[in-house]
């Protein structure tokens, strides 16, 4: 079976230091500015890349500004979106991804939405599971947080009507997976790793993602690598593994 990666950059990435991947996707963090994500779109565009922004909904203030934000990515190439809830906290009208979808603006897109198998810090997984349902209606695949325990993405994609692109993360240390594990609050993936530190030497040796792709493979072959700051080696560990 042959396997698909897409994997995600910042605004300030530079596209020389990008693995030969289709999909790249652009991360809108609290506070950035959608204008810029839209241009490095553009970028990634012009450079034969698949671009796939992010609609992070409740960092975007208004209707008036997501129709821009939409109409930019449309002139700067864009044919896919990940929509997502994004910060905690609104910063204008807009509190779920459910209201960005209903809106009718992402017609003719390819709409991607977050899945968590592993929960959420911030929603109940009774919630979660309704939001999933509310928004599958609008969405062609889904894209989880990353895990290191393939008990839960098996369990998460057995139940989804549409395809399954598995959040993973790059080679890392274990140090740094539970540092952004506790960020991200992937509470299961916590009490994997510690549980799994077999010897001190482990907390300095990466991680490698095939250990997880491995364990679920059969029931996905598309996967979303999560570099957090580590591309130079995500882009080693592609190129060792024939994967790009």
């Amino acid at each position: 079976m042959t396997m698909n990666f897409s994997l995600e950059i910042t605004m300030n990435t530079e596209l020389s230091n990008l693995p030969k991947v289709k999909d790249v996707y652009i991360t809108m963090l609290p506070g950035d500015d959608y204008k810029k994500v839209a241009n490095k779109a553009l970028e990634l565009s012009k450079s034969g890349f698949n671009p796939v922004p992010h609609f992070p909904t409740r960092s975007i203030k208004n209707i008036e500004a997501l129709k821009d934000y939409v109409n930019r990515c449309k002139d700067g190439g864009v044919k896919q979106a990940l929509v997502i809830g994004g910060s905690v906290q609104p910063i204008g009208d807009f509190h779920c991804s459910l209201q960005l979808l209903e809106t009718g603006l992402f017609e003719g897109f390819k709409i991607g939405i977050a899945g968590h198998p592993d929960g959420s810090p911030d929603i109940s997984d009774l919630d979660l599971e309704k939001a999933m349902t509310d928004k599958k209606p609008y969405a062609d695949y889904i894209i989880t947080q990353w895990l290191m325990e393939s008990g839960p993405i098996i369990g998460f994609v057995s139940k989804q009507t549409i395809p399954v692109h598995v959040g993973i993360t790059g080679p890392m240390n274990i140090i740094n997976l539970l540092k952004f594990a506790n960020i991200v609050g992937a509470k299961n993936s916590i009490n994997f790793i510690k549980t799994n530190l077999s010897k001190a030497l482990d907390l300095l040796k990466p991680k490698d993602p095939n250990d997880i792709i491995e364990k679920v493979k059969r029931v996905t072959n598309n996967f979303h690598i999560f570099t957090f700051g580590g591309l130079k080696q995500t882009n080693k560990w592609l190129r060792e593994n024939n994967y790009a």
